[in-house]
This record gives C-alpha cells, sequence and structure tokens, in this order.
C-alpha cells in the first residue's frame, strides 16, 4: 500500500482512537478515585473526537445552513453540563467513528467503479506484421491499429477479433461467471480477461471511447450529482431536526426539568437515515446497473424511472435488431440465375453504407456467391444506386412505398428481380413487453416506418400494442410532450440521432449506444452499452428496487429513532442506553442501504 493511501487512512482513525482511548482513561481515573482528572480527561477527549463536527457545523452557520448536526452538538453540551461525562465521550465516539461509517459505506457503494478504474493496463503490446511488436500506452492507441493480447490479460481497449477463436471472461461487465467464446470478427470489450489462446484484435475504439471509459465518466458523473431524493431526504432533515427538539421539550417538562432525559432524547437522535442512507442507496443502484453494462447517468433518473406509467419506444434497433437481412429473393428475368443476380447486386452495394446494402453483400457472401465488379458506381441518396457491371448499367432502387423494406434490380427499364428484407425481433422482446404489461406500464410505438411494416411488426410481437407510424423526430417530441402534459411519466427507448429530440423531451430518455449514435447518447439519461431489449426490464427492475431499498432505510431509521426519543422521553431509556442505541439503528441503516450495490436486476 502506497504511502499516499496509508496517510488518510491513519487520519481517518486518528479521532475515533483517540476518544476510545479517552473512555479507557476516563473509566481508569474514576476507578482510581481521580474524579477531577477524569473529568478533565472527558473535556480533552470529547472535544477532539468532535471538534471536526464543531468546525463544520460553524462554517454552515457562517453560510446560514441550518443542518442537523446541531443536535449532535446540543446533547455533548448538555452531557459535559449535568456531569454525564462518559455519555459526552461516547457521543463523541459515535461522531468521530459515525464519519468513518459515513466513508466506508460511499465507497462500498462505489466499489464497482474502482474495480473497473483499477482494472483496465496502462499499456499494450503492439500486433505487427503478424506477429507481437512493441509495447505502447493504451492512451496512444488509435482506432484501425492491432494489438495482440496474451492468455490471462485484461483487454484494454473495445475492437474486434482479428484471431481465429478465443474465450473471454466478461464477468467485470456482465457479471456472469461463465467464459463467452469468440470468433473472429467478434466484438470484445475492453475490461474483459483474455482466457483462451493469445489473441489479437483490431482497434474499434479510442481509449476516451472505450466502454470502459464510458462507464466510469458516466457514472462519476452520475455520483456528483444530488438527486430529487437526497434533497428531500435534506429538506425533511430540518422537520426531523424540530420534531427532536419538541420531544426533548416535551421530556424537559415532563419531568420538571430533568437535563437527563433531555440528554437520552438527544443522543437517540439520529440523523442518519436521512443524510446517509439515500445517498448510498442510491449510489449502490447506479453501480448494480454498470456491472450490467447499463450506464445512468443521473441519479434522478433511477427515481424517475422506478414510478413510469408508459414505455414509449422507436421500432428499428430497440424492439428489432436494426440490421436488416434478406429474407426473399424473387427472380423475374428470363435470363439470370439466382448466383448471377446476386453477383451483379452485391458488385453494385459492395462500398455502399446502407444497412440493405450489407443485408445482399452478406448474403451472397454466405452462398459463396461470385461478386462480379462494378464500374461508375453512382449513389442516391434516398433513391438508389447504379452501375456498370460487364458492360451493362444495373440500377438498384426502391420499390413503391406500400411494399415495405423491397428494392428492385433493373436495368434498361426493365426489373430484373425483386429483394425483399426483413428487421428481425430481438429474440427477448416479447418476454420484455410481457414483464411491462404485468406492471401495469401502459405502451406506445413510434416509428417512421410506413402503417403496413408497423402492423407487421405488431403482428410478429403477437400482442396488441398501440402505435404511431410515419412519425418524423418532430411528431415524436410533440407526442412525448402531449403525454407528458397528460401526466405520463415517460420512459422513451430510441437508438438514433433522429431520437435524439423524443429523448431529451421524456421524464427518461434510454438509448442503445454504439459509436455513430453519439447524439441520442448524450440526450438520454440511460445508456445501454450492449443491444440486450431485455436491459430496459433489468433498468427498470433495478431502479424500483433501488429506490424500494432506500425508503426502507429512511423509513425503517427514522421510525426507530422517534419510538426511541418517545421511550427516553418518559424515562424508559437512560442516556448511555440512548447512544448506544443511536450506533445501532445508524449501522442497521446503512447494512440496509449498502444492499442496493448487491442487486441483480429480476424482481
Amino acid at each position: 500500500m502506497s504511502i499516499n493511501r496509508i496517510v488518510p487512512l491513519i487520519r481517518q482513525f486518528v479521532a475515533p482512537v483517540a476518544v476510545l482511548l479517552g473512555i479507557f482513561l476516563y473509566l481508569g481515573l474514576k476507578f482510581v478515585h481521580q474524579d477531577i482528572l477524569a473529568v478533565y480527561a472527558a473535556w480533552v477527549f470529547t472535544l477532539l473526537g468532535s471538534f471536526q463536527l464543531f468546525q463544520e457545523s460553524f462554517h454552515s452557520i457562517s453560510k446560514k445552513h441550518f443542518v442537523l448536526d446541531y443536535i449532535a452538538i446540543l446533547a455533548i453540551a448538555v452531557s459535559l453540563y449535568t456531569g454525564e461525562h462518559l455519555v459526552a465521550l461516547i457521543l463523541a465516539l459515535m461522531i468521530a467513528s459515525g464519519r468513518n461509517l459515513e466513508s466506508y459505506a460511499a465507497n462500498k457503494a462505489r466499489e464497482s467503479l474502482t474495480k473497473l478504474t483499477e482494472r483496465i493496463p496502462d499499456k499494450v503490446t503492439l500486433w505487427e506484421n503478424d506477429h507481437p511488436g512493441q509495447e505502447a500506452r493504451v492512451k496512444d492507441i488509435q482506432k484501425g491499429m492491432e494489438i495482440f493480447i496474451k492468455k490471462g490479460e485484461v483487454i484494454p481497449l473495445d475492437g474486434n477479433l482479428i484471431s481465429s477463436s478465443t474465450f473471454l471472461d466478461e464477468s467485470s461487465l456482465t457479471g456472469e461467471a461463465q467464459f463467452v467464446e469468440k470468433v473472429e470478427g467478434d466484438q470484445v470489450f475492453s475490461g474483459t480477461i483474455n482466457m483462451g489462446s493469445p489473441l489479437a484484435l483490431r482497434v474499434a475504439r479510442t481509449e476516451e471511447n472505450s466502454t470502459y471509459n464510458k462507464i466510469i465518466e458516466l457514472v462519476k458523473q452520475a455520483q456528483e450529482e444530488k438527486s430529487p431524493l437526497v434533497r428531500l431526504a435534506n429538506k425533511y432533515s430540518g422537520y426531523f431536526t424540530v420534531i427532536t427538539l419538541a420531544i426533548a421539550g416535551f421530556a424537559l417538562f415532563a419531568s420538571d426539568f430533568n437535563l437527563t432525559r433531555v440528554l437520552a432524547v438527544l443522543a437517540i437522535a439520529t440523523p442518519c437515515p436521512l443524510i446517509i442512507a439515500t445517498p448510498v442507496a442510491l449510489l449502490g443502484g447506479v453501480n448494480a446497473a454498470a456491472k450490467k453494462r447499463i450506464i445512468v447517468k443521473r441519479l434522478a433518473s433511477l427515481e424517475l424511472l422506478s414510478r413510469i406509467n408508459m414505455l414509449v419506444f422507436d421500432k428499428t434497433g430497440t424492439i428489432t435488431i436494426g440490421k436488416p437481412k434478406l429474407k426473399n429473393l424473387q427472380i423475374l428475368s428470363k435470363n439470370l440465375n439466382q448466383n448471377e443476380i446476386l453477383g451483379i447486386a452485391a458488385a453494385i452495394e459492395r462500398n455502399s453504407l446502407h444497412p440493405l446494402a450489407k443485408a445482399v453483400v452478406d448474403f451472397a457472401r454466405n452462398l459463396n456467391t461470385p461478386i462480379l465488379h462494378a464500374k461508375e458506381v453512382e449513389e442516391i441518396v434516398g433513391k438508389g444506386i447504379s452501375a456498370v457491371v460487364e458492360g451493362q448499367k444495373y440500377t438498384l432502387s426502391k420499390l413503391k412505398e406500400d411494399q415495405g423494406m423491397a428494392i428492385a434490380l433493373s436495368s434498361k427499364g426493365k426489373n430484373l428481380a425483386v429483394f425483399e428484407f426483413e428487421d428481425e425481433i430481438k429474440k427477448d422482446s416479447r418476454d420484455v413487453i410481457d414483464y411491462f404489461k404485468n406492471q401495469g406500464i401502459n405502451l406506445l410505438i413510434l416509428t417512421g416506418d410506413k402503417q403496413q411494416e408497423a402492423e407487421k411488426l405488431i403482428q410478429k410481437l403477437g400482442e396488441r400494442l398501440e402505435f404511431r407510424a410515419e412519425y418524423e423526430p418532430e411528431d415524436k417530441l410533440a407526442e412525448i410532450n402531449k403525454l407528458r402534459k397528460e401526466g405520463k411519466v415517460i420512459a422513451m427507448i430510441g437508438d438514433g440521432i433522429n431520437d435524439a429530440p423524443a429523448l431529451a423531451a421524456a421524464d427518461v430518455g434510454i438509448v442503445f449506444s454504439n459509436e455513430e449514435q453519439t447524439a441520442a447518447s448524450e440526450a438520454a439519461d440511460v445508456v445501454f452499452l450492449g443491444s440486450e431489449f431485455s436491459s430496459i426490464g433489468t433498468t427498470y427492475s433495478i431502479a424500483r428496487q433501488t429506490i424500494k431499498i432506500a425508503m426502507q432505510s429512511i423509513v425503517g431509521g427514522i421510525g426507530l429513532s422517534l419510538a426511541g426519543m418517545v421511550l427516553a422521553a418518559f424515562g424508559f431509556i437512560p442516556p448511555i442506553l440512548g447512544a448506544g442505541l443511536q450506533e445501532v439503528i445508524d449501522v442497521t441503516v446503512i447494512i440496509n442501504a449498502i444492499r442496493a450495490s448487491r442487486i441483480k436486476g429480476g424482481d
């Protein structure tokens, strides 16, 4: 352990250890009847243990902030005034150790982020001329470069496998203990461990844009924000203080001004359930989501997501895979067979970035169709693409709008073939839709597709779902605003730049992210680093369980504190027992809040 970590650790434990020694010294002096020295020791070590508390409280007074720590100060003052020196020392010990308890709880909640940060290596071996080369700093590696990873090493950057195959340990990202097989061309993520043979991969994202960096930066951003629930807790802490003082006042008058009862009430009063439990639970929820490669960018999003009553979907890339596949090839020409048609079409589409073009080329390659050479390729955005193949000009263009995802190969004004495509529904879409229906959440699909395509999707899902077809980005935005005015709490799920306005307008914007979708990711509150549709259900479940744990901690902790204070006001709990009870409540509440870090995401 480095000196930079040891010094803060020593400072952290100086106060509680000193007060603990002070308690033994006080008891020892009392045992040998050195009462005056015992009183001096009690004052010195009490003030030493609560010095930071006094410092922070005076600072808050100068800024006109009212804080719960005033109750602790009042309790110490009353205990010293009434001669309950052992109670004063115990309170000082509780305060000093309570600071450590807060730090431990916060660090525990951030545990997954710390593990992610420490896991990634600083250097990597380059893959040069099909052999391992020199070492280079990870931050200097650019997209397209090739790197070499030995067995057991952590993969520092996202990329695509160029070796034949390997097995990866993805538990740091997914939580799954089983190794995952990867073959040539598969995507691999930074932070995973190579458990198979040494491998080479082509870098797809720089360190700045890698999966790990996204997780770390976005989770840090979420941790620095105060959520509405935290702000609400801070607000109600003032009411808790007033109630505490009221009970203490009742105890004073009901006991003929017996300050011992007042001290017992103040000793039990604990703001911990309000101050500590809420942020610890929320931070735990954020990090539980991060383990599933779900990035919650704002703490407030967890609270809002836990109480949504409507879920709005875009279609492409959310419910569907977003990668069309050729489902049918209709040959219209009597002079060309399937292989020839595919060879011509693939030649024209080979260098196009259009999703349908990729589907044609992939289909041809899967059938080992010889792809011809195309010249004079001309792509007209929104209309089609033409080229000269073996001396004859061909055109691939959309069919009439009412025929869905289909293009025709034509030449000299005649259609030679029709290619029909479909975008596959994600395998878990039906289960997720059923899950939200069972939760009583209203579902709505907003899509830019034609009415006919939207109806086909609903039929495939086998569900009665409300949908709006032929919606432009501004239409989606208007629909979200309209629904919110009607009182709906909306989560919107999209995946493209055209969804960005609607995502920003929704109560919670959720996006399936990739490197081409920066605008959508920026507009979203929650980012899925994977493509699994089930991530939506997982996130909702984590949000609900997190808020449930936070509310358990708040209500349970405050309830126990109030019950203890009432009993103390009637003389059933002495001050020393009250101080111990306070710490028991604090520890119980924090342990419960830490449970949020271990949420798995299933109701």
